[in-house]
């Protein structure tokens, strides 16, 4: 018997392989559970305390802190009546390359007499009473006959600013010509696509790219900054302006925004001074209204006559507030220091401003000269 135990034991020692003896076996250490979880995709301007905003939660708290729901939330914005655009006034375009010639009578402009007021080509609009049978002669709103070297302008641009029921949130502004839409800041980033003249955005970030400023208009849409006359809107009463009235022309961007009660009500483009005939920055107050205005500068090296200028308001020596009938476009310096606005928007503001209400004009980049003695009386 006990042989036979001892062979047993001999095949097990020689078949099956041995291991050696562990005094303890170490447990490995066990993950520790804090309780946070992934939130589900959403906005989280403050910080949940039982889940992490991760992921999807990250990019869509950092457009929501921005301002740029999803959907995005609209401009809290109409359009004006677009009645406000008609006037009751004809214009004739005079040729800029001829003499400008007023004659007293229509048979001394038939026989193109000598004996007319004669000044040197230049930016002529005659507002007209009536034409001959001909349709060649026009009589002007100042009593004089023209020849018709020129053309009738047949159609005034119509474009409108906003009106607004509150001042809203973020920045805004209108682009003034078809400009593409980019994937990032940059002019080598993808196009998107392409957004058309007079289009409204709104403005929620702006980063410096390739020296230039670029604006976010929509998630992973950016478009370059100099092409869009942005509002940025500001409640709290300017600097040397009193009461809770007052309009705002930035020059830099090329925009005019209306507060009243210190709640912006209207906001608009414009075309402000160009080099060397700046609008003047400052605080200014509106010292005369004229439902229509004849501006004319008789220099012949610069002659311009413009008759029945619409809703022209004086705030700053000759400079004014006024509508533009010539101009097709807004959002760029264009005129002798006058701030211009289209017809539609000139009335608008005319309707609403009154003597003594504030004009404060700025420019944020700090390029407009301050300088008095830059500045003459200014014009249209």
């Amino acid at each position: 018997m006990k042989s036979r135990i001892a062979r047993l034991l001999l095949l097990a020692i020689l078949f099956f392989p041995s291991f050696p003896a562990r005094a303890q076996e170490i447990a490995p250490e066990e993950e520790s559970f804090s309780g946070a979880v992934v939130c589900p995709p959403g906005a989280y301007l403050v910080t949940p305390g039982d889940c992490l905003p991760l992921g999807p939660s990250a990019y869509l708290t950092e457009l929501a802190r921005l301002g740029l729901s999803n959907p995005p939330r609209p401009l809290p914005a109409s359009k004006p009546s677009a009645d406000l655009a008609q006037i009751p006034y004809r214009y004739f375009r005079y040729s800029d390359d001829m003499p400008t010639r007023f004659y007293p009578s229509l048979a001394d402009a038939q026989a193109k007499s000598e004996n007319a007021l004669t000044y040197a080509p230049g930016f002529v609009y005659i507002s007209y009473t009536s034409m001959d049978e001909s349709g060649h002669f026009f009589l002007s709103k100042g009593g004089y006959w023209i020849r018709g070297d020129g053309y009738r302008v047949q159609e005034l641009p119509n474009f409108q600013g906003l009106l607004f029921r509150e001042t809203p949130r973020v920045s805004f502004g209108w682009t003034f010509e078809t400009i593409p839409v980019k994937a990032a800041p940059g002019y080598n980033s993808a196009n998107t696509g392409s957004l058309p003249l007079w289009s409204v955005v709104q403005v929620y970030k702006t980063e410096v790219a390739d020296n230039m400023e670029w604006n976010l208009i929509g998630p992973g849409q950016w478009v370059e900054g100099r092409k869009v006359a942005v509002v940025t809107p500001n409640p709290a009463t300017p600097e040397g302006v009193t009461g809770n009235r007052w309009v705002e022309v930035n020059l830099k961007e090329q925009s005019l925004a209306v507060y009243e009660n210190n709640q912006l009500v209207f906001a608009t483009m414009i075309a402000s001074g160009a080099k060397p005939f700046w609008t003047r920055p400052g605080a200014f107050q509106i010292f005369e209204k004229k439902e229509a205005e004849t501006m004319r500068n008789n220099d012949p090296a610069d002659f311009y006559y413009l008759e029945d200028v619409p809703y022209t308001m004086y705030f700053d020596g000759a400079r004014a507030l006024h509508a533009a009938y010539w101009r097709t476009h807004f959002g760029f310096p264009q005129s002798h220091g006058c701030v211009n606005l289209s017809v539609g928007d000139a009335r608008w503001l005319f309707d609403w401003a009154s003597v003594g209400d504030w004009v404060y004009v700025h420019d944020p980049s700090g390029e407009t000269p301050t300088d008095p003695a830059l500045y003459s009386s200014g014009a249209y």
